[in-house]
């Protein structure tokens, strides 16, 4: 009984240490490729949320700052590891690696909005039900507060 907990302790281990090992190759193969496409005029997000578009990036040496422009004519610097890609960049990517090759990338861009609810109609007031005298309201239904 001992060694079989012993040899299910090793396999846990080793199985531990090649997912890792395996984790960790995958995270350094897409630093790379972000790092390979951050070039001047790559569209970026620092990591406080504010967008602009990379005026100049030296990624062989991380130490120097990056200059982003975030409006025309105005560049600032920020730390070169506090920038990454836009999140539309990155979303654009997937899709186009997702999408088979047959497809056009303007199904795949309408795909998308359709998704993200962007074609979804708001009620108007000419949605809202009449009145019990048939006059019409200006409350939505469900609105059970009398008026003053």
């Amino acid at each position: 009984m001992d060694i079989l907990l012993l040899v299910v302790l090793a396999a846990l281990l080793v199985f531990m240490f090649i997912s890792s090992r395996r984790r960790t190759k995958k995270m350094k193969e897409e630093q790379e490729r972000r790092q390979l496409q951050m070039v001047p005029g790559a569209r970026i997000m620092t990591r406080s949320g504010l967008f602009g578009t990379i005026v100049a990036f030296d990624p062989e040496d991380l130490t120097k700052p990056a200059e982003v422009e975030i409006a025309p004519g105005v560049v600032i610097e920020v730390h070169a590891q506090a920038i990454d890609l836009a999140p539309e960049t990155a979303v654009a990517e997937t899709a186009d690696e997702d999408a088979p090759a047959d497809e056009e990338p303007a199904d795949a861009e309408q795909e998308l909005l359709n998704l993200s609810g962007a074609d979804v109609e708001k009620p108007t007031t000419d949605d809202r039900t009449p009145d019990a005298d048939g006059t019409g309201s200006t409350e939505l239904p469900g609105d059970d507060k009398p008026k003053n």
